[in-house]
């Protein structure tokens, strides 16, 4: 009988936000894959949870998938879980999932944190549809990835490093222009958890005077719709075409 393969998400800040069932998954498996097993034991240990750990990163993922794979045929039921949120989201797990669903390994992944969702509710900006682009290339790609999503109508969610935060804030002006909305989550469920709103200049503007640091979501509203007729004489007016063009 073939084992199971749990893709358990865990808490992107406060420990306490694991769900009952991610803790008795991981209390009940044989083998828990870890992104880091320094940082995993910290979570593990808050809850008592001993059970054999091993590293799958992204240095390692491609050599150490035949190997988790003999595994789960011969029947053990293995957990796999990141740093942070759920794996497979910006982090490793896709190619492990693939090569499970090719195998006939039914894979489950149980519902759980996430910093996209939380930094997209909170932004104050359209949420019913969204699309998420994760990490943008760094180098080779990521000024065709933006031009991409010039015309984009959907709310855009971004992760990034403080580090390239303000250049990236100013590609975004130079792409989506200055007065676009935007919102920048910074350590979510963190006890410094700070949601920096406004549009892409002043937010730019906030993160060169203030240095950022720890864990970046950023929002981005879509392209507005052009404002309906009767706002137009409105907007020369001086009215707020900021915002009339989101209503």
């Amino acid at each position: 009988m073939k084992g199971t393969l749990y893709i358990v998400p865990t808490p992107v800040g406060n420990l306490e936000d694991i769900s009952l069932r991610a803790l008795r998954v991981l209390k009940e498996c044989e083998l828990i894959l870890a992104e880091d097993t320094r940082t995993s034991s910290v979570l593990l240990s808050r809850y008592d949870i001993r059970k054999p750990l091993s590293s799958y990163h992204k240095y390692n993922e491609h050599s150490s998938i035949e190997t988790i794979k003999n595994m789960l045929l011969d029947g053990k039921d293995i957990a796999l879980i990141s740093d942070a949120g759920t794996p497979g989201i910006s982090d490793p797990g896709f190619l492990l999932v693939r090569a499970c669903v090719a195998e006939g390994i039914e894979p489950i992944t149980l519902p759980g944190a996430t910093a996209c969702i939380p930094a997209l509710v909170s932004s104050g900006l359209p949420c019913d549809r969204f699309c998420f682009e994760g990490f943008l290339p760094q180098k080779k790609g990521r000024s065709s990835a933006l031009e991409n999503l010039r015309e984009e109508r959907r709310t855009m969610v971004f992760y990034e490093s403080p580090y390239r935060l303000v250049k990236t804030l100013e590609q975004f002006i130079e792409v989506f222009g200055p007065q676009r909305l935007c919102s920048v989550a910074r350590e979510i469920s963190k006890i410094h958890e700070e949601h920096v709103r406004g549009t892409l200049q002043e937010v730019h503007s906030h993160f060169v005077a203030t240095d950022p640091k720890g864990e970046i979501v950023i929002v981005v509203a879509g392209l507005p719709k052009e404002p309906r007729a009767e706002h137009r004489n409105k907007f020369k007016d001086g009215g707020d075409e900021r915002q009339e063009n989101f209503k």
